[in-house]
């Protein structure tokens, strides 16, 4: 306990409010990012389904969905703008220091936003513009500029976690910058692909739960049976998948990053036979308190075999290691990170096993209720992988080259605390002007959807988002009055 008063006492008084601020933007921005990423790719499904099908249906949820997705883009521009900054303006150290090795994935991120924000422009406006087919095609590059901008993340953060591509002179900094060993680290592949994964599941069982509320409140059309169906596949056909690609990115850190793994396991001294303590707690003379252990499966995990010798966070020095406080963190994130996924898998499954069966949903509501439980689910996932990838690199902001008391800003920590709250309070506002935005649109919908006659028929005689009809004309006077009626199909060009 003394060791660690001496190391809380040795960090800078401005390292709390820039790692408090820094976590609770990335907390933030990591919200909306699943549907940044996944949302145009689930969106042009259905697009595709709907021009394919001949399906109006399909077609009038492709273009709502394309509504919250430029919503969405226009919100965490902001969110990611404001991370963008603060890697300068809270850790100028360390982007002084290796800007240079690994800031090509933050150029790759600006180029992927500036792209995607055009062609959500051009997805936009072509909807009353363009005709079907070259419409859709048009869009088709919108997943992979999402696909772009989370390569310039992952390669930046992946660096991070493995540095390499420089050699350093004899004042210690970096030179002969190779820079594509710098963007393809050892942990990029395994990084890259289990985020990717869990951004289109995370995606789908958000938009799906949206219907399933619905489903769940009497509103069984075929508009909800679609709006669940198709991004749910998508999730359910991604959840096992990303089990495999969860167990080799474990495995990957269990050989890249050993202290690591040691944190995620709460394994104190190297050793083989090692058991796996689920939901416990590190003690500082290294004991686990609570938890249920199931002997000899950590060392099976990581290797294969009970045999497998796992190294402990006593191998390492106190100061080179996080902390019994930060390994717990880390710890519980993993674990519920696995438990959820474990939860989603067997949700999965009794989807498949329904459809496969009797090519229909499952009858019971109990299965519903998941569903619309399992977005919110995906996110804390998503929010618990990022803490296992942050926290468990500590005391490291490069991993082994330089500690994030190192990096941090000169800047007093009262203006720190300051700014913590101004980001704090416009956040707020912001995601709840985001939330309002999204209820605001789909309350219209559902009135537009209800029966002429019922209270709140407003029928929907354009496209909520986009370029309006323009209702008066200089030279023809007023325009006509809007169509009523169905929402155009797959060829109408209007």
């Amino acid at each position: 306990m003394s060791k660690a008063f001496v190391l809380l006492a040795g960090t800078p008084g401005q390292l709390l409010p820039a790692r408090e601020l820094m976590a609770f933007t990335l907390a933030t921005h990591i919200i909306l990012v699943p549907l940044g990423v996944a949302l145009p790719f689930i969106t042009l499904v259905m697009h595709h389904r709907a021009l394919r099908r001949n399906d109006p249906v399909a077609l009038l949820l492709a273009r709502r969905w394309s509504a919250v997705m430029a919503v969405q883009f226009a919100v965490g521009i902001v969110t990611g703008t404001v991370l963008s900054f603060e890697f300068g303006l809270l850790w100028p150290k360390m982007m002084g220091t290796w800007g240079d090795v690994f800031g090509l994935g933050f150029g790759v991120e600006a180029w992927a936003f500036f792209l995607e924000a055009v062609l959500i422009a051009v997805y936009l406006y072509g909807w009353r513009r363009l005709p079907a087919w070259p419409h859709f095609w048009l869009a088709t590059p919108l997943p992979l500029a999402a696909l772009m901008g989370a390569f310039g993340i992952i390669g930046a953060n992946s660096w991070m976690n493995t540095p390499q591509g420089f050699t350093l002179d004899s004042q210690g900094r970096p030179t002969n910058v190779d820079v594509r060993s710098a963007v393809f680290t050892p942990m990029f592949g395994p990084e890259y692909w289990h985020f990717v994964v869990a951004m289109f599941l995370t995606a789908g069982y958000v938009v799906a739960g949206v219907y399933a509320v619905g489903w769940l409140r009497g509103r069984r059309d075929r508009y909800h049976r679609l709006g669940f169906c198709v991004p749910f596949t998508v999730a359910a056909i991604l959840t096992p998948v990303q089990f495999f690609l969860g167990d080799n990115i474990a495995r990957q850190i269990y050989v890249k990053q050993p202290v690591k793994f040691a944190a995620a396991e709460l394994v104190w001294k190297t050793g083989s036979h090692v058991p796996e303590y689920l939901f416990g707690r590190l003690q500082s003379d290294g004991s686990i308190k609570g938890g249920i252990k199931i002997p000899q499966l950590d060392s099976i995990l990581a290797g294969g075999r009970p045999s497998t010798k796992v190294t402990g966070l006593t191998s390492v020095p106190a100061e080179d290691r996080p902390t019994p406080t930060q390994a717990n963190i880390v710890h519980w994130a993993f674990d519920i990170m696995a438990t959820i996924g474990s939860v989603l898998i067997l949700l999965a499954l009794w989807y498949g096993w329904c459809w496969l069966r009797r090519r229909d949903l499952p009858r019971s509501p109990w299965f519903f209720r998941c569903a619309a439980v399992a977005g919110v689910a995906s996110v804390v996932t998503v929010e618990c992988g990022w803490i296992t990838t942050e926290v468990g690199r500590q005391p490291w902001i490069v991993y082994q080259y330089m500690r994030v008391s190192d990096a941090v800003t000169p800047t007093a920590a009262g203006s720190l605390w300051t700014m913590f709250g101004i980001v704090v309070a416009v956040y707020v506002l912001m995601l709840g002007a985001f939330m309002g935005v999204v209820m605001k649109m789909s309350r219209r919908w559902r009135l537009a959807g209800a029966s002429p006659g019922e209270p709140g028929h407003e029928p929907e005689a354009d496209t909520p988002y986009g370029p309006r009809r323009e209702r008066v004309d200089a030279a023809r006077g007023p325009a006509a009055p809007p169509e009523s009626g169905p929402p155009p199909g797959p060829g109408d060009t209007r």
